[in-house]
């Protein structure tokens, strides 16, 4: 994050505009909106500025001297010239003022954003400077999807919260209160300006009061790394939490998604280093629930695709602690398709089979003649640790030493790397790129179409290596 998003209150504060051209102007008018006093040096001022209101505005008529900056909460320079920017950057610095520049990042030390104004709500876009008409173009998407009305939801919801706070003095309460009474027919009331209807609803919902809640547990599948591969019910379930218990295989990324004010607790695996035994982390979930707590157990991929989720509700069940199961991408699906290895094709499988390589009490025995049969695809989850001995049983049990097979480790994240070789080198290729996990192997013909279907995500092109490989 290159810059702090915050909201500034310039309410009767000065601000420095210079420039006297369109630019300039449209700063001002936002300044103006925002309630600052506005001073604007510019020689020569546009027609533009005729049409702001002067109750706040001052057009000095002249261009700034050192002694007009010191004071300012703000400068905003808009010359259209490079010389001028400069100069009263250079101004604006020596009197110790914020300033912006215009379409010069390199000269600003702050930025300023697209903005969507449903007031008192408004959001912010902002590019850092990169690109402002991108911002402009997200700005211009989210006014088709924000209706009109959020500014009457939140001026409801702004007054009524002193009414809320009386009845309801306990914050967990009150926010989950508030929750419940924003998805519902009351604040559809209030977006669609239908205030007596939204007032009488408030009443009927503050005479019921708030019960104790009792608590419940989300089983989220946070997929294989990407964020972009959530689901929307993952991202509502993320946003109610009070507790989230997550591992190592979530991405920070998705992490940052759940409710920020939400206690995080991390109980992440490694193969022989558990952050805390499975039988804990279940017991856990039950402890937290039967406090009153929503909690959030984050699981990577699919909590029902060897990610115990079973084992979790098994003991939540037997507590009659009531709970959800949200499914995510497993990693076999998300991995390979990020690889570009579909896991069946009409010319190369017609099945495909999910195995792991690490049981409750470490490798686990199987029926190889269900696993190696002709058609079908075989991925492998947690291998990285037996890699040598379950490649070397596979060409044991008859499987041809020159079949395809591949390895995908940090699959569908941005340090995704693929090893393609054959079942015979497979390890020690993959030990010579020093894979770390976690990962997915892929064992079958499918792992040929790669070189074909291979696709980059940052401009669509097939890109493919004989060893590494972003996908």
């Amino acid at each position: 994050m290159d810059h702090l998003p915050i909201f500034l209150d310039v309410k009767s504060k000065s601000v420095a505009v210079i420039g006297g051209g369109v630019a300039a102007a449209r700063r001002a008018e936002t300044l103006l909106k925002a309630g600052a006093r506005v001073t604007v040096f510019a020689a020569s001022p546009s027609a533009e500025f005729a049409a702001l209101s002067r109750d706040s505005l001052l057009l000095a008529g002249r261009d700034p001297v050192p002694a007009d900056l010191p004071g300012c909460a703000l400068c905003i320079v808009a010359t259209d010239d490079e010389a001028a920017d400069i100069a009263a950057h250079a101004l604006a610095k020596e009197a110790g003022v914020l300033v912006n520049v215009a379409a010069r990042p390199e000269l600003c030390d702050f930025t300023l954003p697209a903005i969507l104004d449903r007031d008192p709500v408004l959001i912010a876009i902002s590019t850092g400077g990169a690109s402002p008409i991108l911002a402009r173009k997200l700005r211009a998407r989210l006014e088709t999807l924000i209706p009109s009305g959020f500014g009457r939801l939140a001026e409801f919801v702004r007054a009524s919260r002193p009414r809320v706070a009386e009845k309801l003095p306990d914050p967990t309460s009150r926010r989950r209160f508030w929750e419940r009474l924003l998805d519902g027919p009351v604040a559809e009331a209030a977006l669609t300006g239908n205030a007596r209807a939204a007032e009488a609803g408030l009443a009927d919902e503050l005479s019921r009061g708030e019960a104790a809640h009792e608590g419940e547990v989300y089983l989220v599948g946070a997929g294989p790394g990407d964020p972009d591969l959530l689901t929307f019910r993952a991202l509502r379930l993320m946003q109610q939490a009070d507790v989230v218990l997550y591992d190592r295989l979530v991405e920070p990324a998705i992490l940052d998604l759940v409710r920020r004010e939400a206690e995080r607790v991390y109980v992440g695996k490694r193969p022989q280093n558990h952050a805390a035994p499975q039988e804990e982390i279940s017991r856990m979930l039950v402890d937290f629930a039967k406090r009153g707590r929503r909690v959030l157990r984050l699981k990577g991929g699919d909590p029902f695709v060897f990610g115990r989720g079973g084992e979790e509700i098994e003991l939540l069940a037997e507590h009659g602690v009531a709970f959800q199961v949200c499914p995510g991408v497993t990693a076999a699906i998300g991995c390979s398709a990020y690889s570009g290895i579909p896991l069946t094709h009409r010319d190369h499988a017609q099945a495909c089979i999910f195995v792991t390589a690490h049981g409750k009490e470490g490798p686990i025995a199987r029926d190889w003649n269900a696993l190696i049969r002709p058609g079908q695809t075989v991925a492998i989850y947690m291998g990285l640790g037996h890699i040598e001995e379950m490649m070397t049983t596979f060409v044991a049990q008859g499987v041809d030493p020159e079949t395809p097979a591949a390895i995908i480790d940090n699959g569908a994240r941005p340090n995704q790397r693929v090893v393609v070789a054959e079942v015979a080198t497979l390890a020690s290729a993959a030990r010579e790129a020093a894979l770390r996990g976690p990962t997915i192997i892929i064992v079958g013909s499918v792992v040929t179409l790669r070189e074909k279907l291979n696709w980059n995500r940052m401009d669509g092109a097939g890109i493919h290596s004989p060893l590494l490989g972003e996908g």
